[in-house]
């Protein structure tokens, strides 16, 4: 039988602070014994047991087992409930081929609870100092301490329950009696604040005392609320110039009743000895005026100096308790080299660029002694730090010492991407703990759960899919972010559209990207159905309201990609309003339906041959992208209004995707199916899109995207358009061979450059560190940018051979590819319904040039299917066309070898370069 576990409510990370009154429910399978096959669900039962009455069952035939509807009376706001199910299903006995059915054991009791579903739930408001800063756009705001002490009533002899509800118009660290209140790291995180505003729920039960005083204090920095945002300089500011925070903790007696603390004109607050705290700048934190205790009960300087605090307005924006995990410490680094450069700055080497700050175990300096920790990702070719790519951000954090030692210390409320560290002021040597156990690296990211795996023979192609694993960390800190290194790191539209595939296999991110998607329809509002290009939108005072195509996109495209991924319609149906906003209101149409080609397109961002200053300078025609994108996202238009049962709507937009084929057609193909532009990027886009109509046309496309390809040498000639779809435009044409060709390519500009080159992440450029060692001249450089790792998504589909054909996994293709110099790849995916594995490699059978077997190796979760289909080619594929259900299975089919590598073509008069063998 198959054993139930993971019991889930709705994208939630725990179940604690649902803000939903009738969650669903999900549970995944666990792998069944091998003797059992084809395992199905017929049937579910679940058992709700609420806080007063008895336990409640409900059974529903019913194969579906991913967010079914909440079975019971709504929840209230506060109210906890725990639920277990069990199902019966059928199977196929391997051994005996007998038929069986029947239920499963009970799952373990999963508790859901439910949050402040009403803005009349709150009774806290946002307090702050009553000192109004100066209006000084170079300053931050210094970060402030706050505490409040209260006794539990004499009644209160045993504390059944207690939830701190906190938020902050900043980002917070909270204390309960000075034991830290959960583990969360730049809390509540960044949203569109005018519209949403997150807040915390905590489980503070242990830290209460019924006896004596208790005390609550938060700490609160500037944040994104405050801080300064953008690049040229950026903006202060934006949100509001007032940090503040809104706090409510509830204490439920074991006898009954409830006691409450909420943040109010009563409370206590005092400067930080966080002198400043910036996202760009780093953390300055003064040792001389820390207060002794500031966060326990009874330090000795709370009555005479501290002040009373200022209320101000209760927030106009939503207040929500969001389902995405929070940012966390994920990963601890030690550093793996130590050096001096050239000028006598000592470095440190953690050989892995990442995001996050340090721990300093131990620290021992002389009263006013100060030390500067320098960050940066990369070196220059001169030995000293590359700060050059960090523009206008400084990345450096301080410390003032007291002239104590200084025991566990890191900052609070900053972040960096770095792989060195640069120190000046101090010699990690010099202490007594070793400098490669005294200082680490603190890893942090929204502490998603990985889902999708990757291995092959080639160790470059493994550092690739770890590069691209490791920038969508970095880069997915609260928002997805296009770096997390310079003054930028903001959440641009058009890089997760072109990554989303990508990141929702490599890691669980719809409950994170359902609720930023939820800020893009709040600021597209305000601009007539137009989506900024950066959410939330903070660039507003640079580039207001610009409609482009590929960025606004992501309305419609990134919620098809998450309902994909997890079957999730209600994705679609809350950003309904949202894409046809976009498609008929946003989108600037010329006379013939089409863009207005007056409208500049960013386009194929990032082309290879745009000068180092100019990176939408594109070989390809913008207005083409655009207008081809038009198509392929009205069309899909056309799909989501079918899946919401939108009948009507859905025949009217397939209706404008064929009208608006025939223009693209009429505009840029010619009969025989030559494109206007004749580039990679023209090519690839018709391909995929299915923006060609006859054979003639697809033959024509196929011959020119070879032709493209061979000419480039193999190298990419490709930007944002055209770097997730090249690939798989050429194996859609039979030109297997030629994708991985390009694949293995390691000369500039290719996915594997940046290997040889020491890459750990994804780089923005394909040449942000030149062939010579030296950083791009280019202003714009960055050396963690997933966007261009999105090539990734064609390494899980058709190297290892695993896509959804079903919303959310039910049914899944299982179609590997081999090809190139590669012997072996294995994928995986942990789906909502369980584990899928997919892993094959070629068995020689005598010489390498003669026939190999190709061993395939899949397990399909129970309560789903795949379609194992192994095409005959020119090759000599044999073919497998099967159906199968849940389990193990294997196959050897025999497999002939290809001519390889295919020939580059040069003119005469050049050098065609070298070739892979």
């Amino acid at each position: 039988m198959a054993e139930l576990t993971a019991l889930r409510f709705e994208q939630h990370h725990s179940g604690l602070g649902v803000q939903c009154s009738s969650p669903r429910i999900s549970w995944t399978f666990s792998a069944v014994d091998e003797s059992i096959s084809d395992w199905q669900q017929l049937q579910y039962e679940i058992c709700v047991r609420r806080e007063t009455g008895t336990p409640l069952y409900f059974v529903i035939q019913s194969p579906d087992s991913s967010l079914v509807p909440w079975p019971s009376t709504p929840l209230q706001s506060r109210e906890q409930a725990q639920v277990r199910v069990r199902v019966c299903g059928s199977w196929m006995d391997r051994n005996t081929r007998r038929a069986h059915s029947g239920w499963s054991a009970w799952s373990s009791w999963a508790t859901v609870e439910c949050s402040l579903l009403s803005a009349q739930d709150w009774i806290a408001v946002p307090i702050s100092s009553p000192i109004v800063p100066l209006s000084h756009e170079d300053e931050s705001l210094r970060p402030l301490l706050f505490r409040k002490t209260f006794e539990l009533p004499a009644t209160f002899d045993s504390v059944q329950r207690a939830r701190l509800y906190i938020t902050a118009f900043g980002v917070y660290r909270a204390y309960l009696n000075g034991c830290r209140i959960g583990d969360h790291e730049m809390s509540p995180g960044w949203t569109s604040y005018r519209y949403r505003i997150a807040y915390q729920v905590f489980d503070v039960t242990s830290l209460i005392t019924t006896k004596g005083s208790n005390v609550l204090s938060i700490e609160v920095a500037e944040g994104w609320y405050a801080g300064r945002l953008g690049f040229d300089g950026g903006k202060r500011h934006i949100y509001g110039d007032r940090i503040a925070v809104m706090a409510q903790l509830e204490i439920d007696g074991l006898a009954g009743g409830r006691f409450k603390v909420a943040s109010d004109i009563s409370w206590k607050f005092h400067p930080s000895p966080i002198v400043n705290s910036e996202i760009y700048n780093g953390e300055t934190y003064d040792a001389r005026v820390e207060g002794e205790n500031w966060n326990q009960q009874c330090p000795s300087n709370v009555d005479t100096d501290w002040e009373t605090v200022s209320v101000l307005d209760f927030p106009r924006a939503r207040l929500y308790a969001p389902n995405a995990p929070p940012v966390r410490i994920t990963e601890i680094l030690a550093p793996q080299k130590i050096s001096t450069t050239p000028s006598g700055r000592i470095i440190l080497d953690f050989g892995q660029n990442l995001v996050g700050k340090l721990l300093v175990r131990s620290m021992t300096l002389p009263v006013d002694g100060t030390v500067n920790f320098i960050h940066a990702e990369v070196i220059e070719d001169d030995g000293e730090l590359g700060t050059r790519p960090l523009r206008g951000a400084k990345c450096v954090d301080k410390v003032i010492s007291s002239g104590q030692p200084l025991i566990d210390w890191s900052p609070k409320f900053t972040f960096h991407g770095f792989r060195f560290v640069g120190i000046d002021g101090w010699d990690p040597r010099s202490e007594k703990k070793s400098w490669k156990s005294n200082i680490q690296a603190l890893v942090i990211h929204t502490d998603f759960k990985q889902t999708g795996q990757f291995e092959c023979s080639n160790i470059a192609i493994n550092q690739l899919h770890q590069n691209a694993c490791w920038s969508m960390r970095g880069n997915f800190l609260s928002i997805p972010t296009d770096c997390p290194q310079r003054d930028e790191r903001l959440g641009w539209t058009g890089d997760i559209q072109i990554f989303g595939p990508s990141a929702t296999f490599l890691y669980d991110v719809v409950g994170m990207l359902s609720e930023w998607m939820e800020d893009v329809a709040c600021e597209q509002s305000d601009h007539n159905g137009v989506p900024p290009l950066v959410i939330p939108n903070i660039l507003d005072h640079v580039w207001p309201s610009i409609p482009q195509a590929l960025w606004g996109d992501v309305v419609i495209i990134l919620p098809w990609v998450l309902y994909l991924s997890s079957g999730d319609r209600d994705i679609l149906h809350r950003q309904y309003s949202s894409m046809t906003s976009w498609l008929d209101q946003g989108v600037r149409r010329g006379r013939d339906g089409l863009w207005d080609p007056e409208i500049w397109q960013l386009g194929d961002w990032l082309d290879p041959q745009a000068p180092p200053d100019e990176p939408g300078d594109c070989r390809t025609n913008g207005t083409l992208v655009a207008d081809a994108y038009l198509v392929y996202v009205t069309s899909l238009m056309a799909k989501i209004a079918f899946v919401l049962k939108r009948e009507g709507e859905g025949t009217h937009y397939s209706y404008k995707a064929q009208c608006l084929r025939a223009l693209f057609q009429e505009k840029y193909i010619t009969s025989s199916g030559l494109i206007v532009g004749d580039s990679q990027t023209a090519y690839s886009l018709a391909i995929v899109f299915g923006l060609l109509s006859t054979q003639l046309q697809l033959d024509t496309a196929r011959c020119q995207l070879s032709a493209r390809v061979r000419m480039a040498k193999f190298r990419v000639s490709t930007g944002f358009a055209g770097t997730p779809v090249i690939l798989k435009a050429l194996t859609e044409t039979d030109n297997l061979s030629l994708a991985y060709r390009m694949l293995l390519e390691d000369r500039c500009p290719s996915w594997l450059y940046p290997i040889t080159m020491g890459a750990t992440t994804i780089w923005e450029r394909w040449d942000s560190m030149l062939p010579n060692g030296s950083i791009n001249p280019g202003q714009m450089t960055s050396f963690n940018h997933y966007a261009l790792g999105s090539v990734v998504n064609w390494l899980h589909e058709t190297v290892g051979g695993l896509r959804a054909l079903e919303a959310g996994w039910k049914t899944a293709l299982v179609s590997p590819q081999p090809g190139g110099s590669l012997t072996y790849a294995s994928v995986s995916y942990e789906s909502v319904y369980g584990h899928w594995s997919c892993r094959w490699k070629l068995q020689f059978d005598g010489d390498r040039n003669e026939a190999m077997t190709l061993c395939l190796d899949l397990i399909v979760p129970p309560n789903c299917r795949a379609v194992v289909r192994i095409q005959a080619d020119e090759d000599g594929f044999s073919k497998l066309d099967e159906s199968v259900g849940s389990g193990k299975h294997h196959w050897e089919i025999p497999f002939f070898p290809w001519s390889w590598p295919p020939q580059a073509t040069a003119p005469f008069i050049t050098n065609p370069g070298k070739h892979i063998d």
